[in-house]
């Protein structure tokens, strides 16, 4: 993976194209399933990370362009000058790489299983005892839920479910050729899973689900005398984006729900088969499918949706997963202490995962018991599955307090999860609100309104992430809780906002899309350059996930010229080409990829000696600044500016897990003189540090 640049149709100059450094992060999180420092059962989950992100590309981004691909140059002018024929040509050419290396290092990972006593077996190579497991497994827990279907030319061919799993079957009579037919079983891991645990011998034995219907094709079949049957994996991908309709006597729920139910049948966009499959067999399939050649094809070993690995079971014996790290305390708050009686006196900053995500749910219950609490308002983006977060807001429904929350619906494949809450919260008689027409909430804020004795206070949470205890545990992300007033009449202005969205509200300290993050953001950079062009300290230090607009990117061009040194950490996608003499000779851009995923987002400006700081629940893209609701927050305490300026200064240090983000090297590790940093590592014993320093404990 670190390899010279290959030549290859797109000319680079200013820009790399998104969707291509895009394919470059995941080669990076394989490079995590490649790493023999990385435990093994972790580096086997890495490649389903790998794989998922692979598919979510494919149904989103891929589709995204074949559609393009149909406007000729204004398509062309939308991707960055690059033609869509070409892009595509580039990516099934990249991403079929990919995944022939994901595919060896799967099997080296298989055997590296097997050395230390753990077996992935198949249906070729079962022990006596084992037959009579799988056998017996399969008629009490598999066979209720197996759907067998055979292909009749005569009849329509079955509508192949997007991330579902099947086995294509081909059934050859032994004597009679003309009797021959083919089917389809879908594999049912919703409801058996992914691996089957078979009974220990001295060692732990797993199979496939695959492979344990394969064994009991002929129990299957078993009406069909004199057959020979065989199966082979089988897995299509279709376009996942949503048409919303303009049917103005359709509610916004009914608009999305309708087009879910039709991204069902999405036009397909790739197709992957095990490479073993008979040719009649694979094209009988692409005939019924009809797949043209716009489809991305793509051979690939006897298992697909390796995705499935990530839930891999763990095996504790091996020991073979990440060291805990336990979510900390916060050293200013304490299980005893009212959180927003601390808030009103002080800022506070979480540091998720390192501290624990329990605070905010914590808040927000406090705040639906206080009778002094009027109001809740917060947003919703995506939430874990049984989310404490909804738990909170309907206590204080029922507390008698107003609440109003603005849920996302089109939070792409959440949509369904969003439409339940929607439901559940409005059986609360809790006021929901759709957000804004043809824009994404995509800020996380939450704004609460205290009153005791007819004097109000209010109280504000700000976070780059999610309100979501599940990926709070592995994502990293700021949450800021303030009574600024500063602030919190910036919130609660921006949910007046989300309710009258026909007006254009101003702000004061924050910074907003769409109306003002490109202009104040480009307003930061000039000063930069104004300042270095006077000999003053100027710097940029942004850590984003993703930076492709190229008006920011030409900015930043603007400002290396200038000789403002600019850091970057970006963790995905980076368009920007750096260090090239005459253009951005002053620009260096990182990527760490770990444990966690890096996800918070910060931007620091010089400022002549005054820097500024803020967070942001915005990437440098083009829809971040133009069709979504996001807020930057300035930091202004000056204690918390430390912290966050410490913990990018670890991160900018790592050279363990930081890759060069460069057009003419592809993802080379970052070497720094002197002892090794693994930054999360790091970053986790600086905040354990600074809880031992104030006398706290652990959560």
């Amino acid at each position: 993976m670190n390899k010279k640049k290959k030549k290859d149709s797109l000319h680079i100059d200013r820009y790399i194209p998104r969707d291509v450094s895009w394919l470059y992060f995941n080669a990076r999180v394989l490079q995590e399933a490649a790493d023999p420092s990385v435990p093994l059962i972790e580096r086997l989950r890495f490649v389903g990370i790998f794989s998922n992100n692979l598919d979510e590309f494919f149904r989103v981004r891929y589709a995204t362009i074949k559609r393009m691909s149909l406007f000729g140059k204004k398509a062309s002018r939308e991707l960055g000058g690059f033609p869509p024929d070409k892009l595509l040509h580039t990516i099934s050419q990249i991403a079929n790489e990919q995944q022939q290396e994901a595919e060896a290092i799967y099997e080296k990972l298989i055997e590296e299983l097997e050395k230390k006593g753990v077996s992935l077996v198949n249906e070729k190579n079962l022990t006596a005892g084992q037959r009579e497991f799988v056998r017996q497994f399969f008629i009490d827990k598999v066979s209720p839920a197996v759907f067998t279907l055979i292909l009749n030319p005569k009849r329509a061919f079955p509508q192949l479910t997007d991330k579902s799993i099947y086995l294509a079957i081909k059934a050859e009579n032994l004597t009679d050729a003309t009797k021959n037919f083919y089917g389809l079983i879908e594999l049912p891991t919703d409801y058996v899973g992914r691996f089957v645990e078979l009974p220990k011998y001295g060692r732990r034995y797993f199979i496939f689900l695959d492979d344990l219907i394969r064994y009991n094709l002929n129990y299957i079949f078993f009406i069909f005398k004199n057959y020979k049957f065989e199966a082979y994996t089988i897995k299509i991908t279709r376009d996942a984006e949503l048409d919303i309709e303009n049917d103005i006597s359709k509610s916004f729920i009914d608009k999305v729900s309708q087009s879910l139910e039709n991204r069902k049948t999405g036009d397909p966009v790739r197709f992957v088969y095990d490479r073993e499959i008979p040719s009649d067999l694979l094209t009988y399939l692409m005939s019924r499918m009809q797949l043209d050649n716009y489809d991305s094809l793509a051979s690939g070993g006897r298992y697909h949706n390796k995705k499935d690995l990530i839930k891999f079971p763990s095996i504790e014996e091996l020991q073979a997963e990440y060291e805990p790290l336990p979510p900390l305390n916060h050293p200013d708050l304490d299980l005893n202490k009212s959180i927003m009686d601390v808030v009103s006196k002080k800022d506070i900053l979480l540091f998720l995962p390192y501290h624990s995500f329990s605070f905010v749910i914590r808040m927000l219950r406090e705040a639906a018991i206080d009778p002094d609490v009027t109001t809740i308002q917060i947003t919703l983006y995506r939430l874990a599955e049984k989310s404490r977060i909804i738990s909170a807001i309907k206590n204080a429904a029922r507390n008698g307090k107003k609440v109003i929350v603005v849920i996302e619906l089109q939070a792409r494949f959440d949509e369904e999860a969003n439409i339940r809450w929607t439901e559940e919260l409005k059986n609360e008689d809790i006021e929901v609100v759709f957000g804004v027409t043809g824009l994404k909430v995509h800020s996380k804020l939450v704004h609460i309104t205290k009153i005791r004795d007819d004097k109000k206070q209010e109280f504000a949470i700000v976070s780059t992430g999610n309100f979501n205890e599940s990926t709070a545990r592995i994502y990293t992300d700021y949450v800021l809780m303030t009574a600024d007033n500063r602030i919190t009449r910036d919130i609660s202005r921006i949910f007046e906002f989300f309710k009258t969205n026909y007006k254009v509200f101003h702000y004061q300290h924050l910074i907003v899309s769409p109306h003002y993050q490109r202009l104040k953001i480009n307003e930061l950079i000039d000063t930069e350059i104004k300042n270095a062009k006077a000999g003053k300290e100027a710097y940029i230090f942004w850590k984003i996930n993703s930076l492709s607009d190229t008006g920011i990117i030409e900015k930043l061009y603007q400002a290396s010229q200038a000789g403002v040194s600019i850091k970057l950490i970006v963790r995905g996608i980076c368009s920007i080409v750096t260090s090239k003499p005459g253009l951005s000779e002053n620009i260096e851009a990182i990527s760490i990829v770990d444990r966690f995923l890096e996800h918070s987002r910060v931007f620091i400006f010089g400022n002549a000696g005054e820097p500024k700081y803020y967070i942001s629940s915005a990437d440098m893209m083009t829809r971040n600044l133009e069709y979504r609701v996001e807020v930057t927050c300035p930091i202004y305490d000056k204690r918390i500016q430390k912290e966050i300026k410490d913990h990018l200064d670890i991160l900018w240090k790592d050279n363990c897990k930081a890759r060069i983000h460069s057009w003419e090297v592809k993802n080379a590790y970052r070497k720094l003189p002197g002892p090794k940093i693994r930054a999360q590592i790091e970053l986790y014993e600086y905040v354990k540090k600074q809880l031992k320093k104030a006398g706290g404990r652990q959560v």
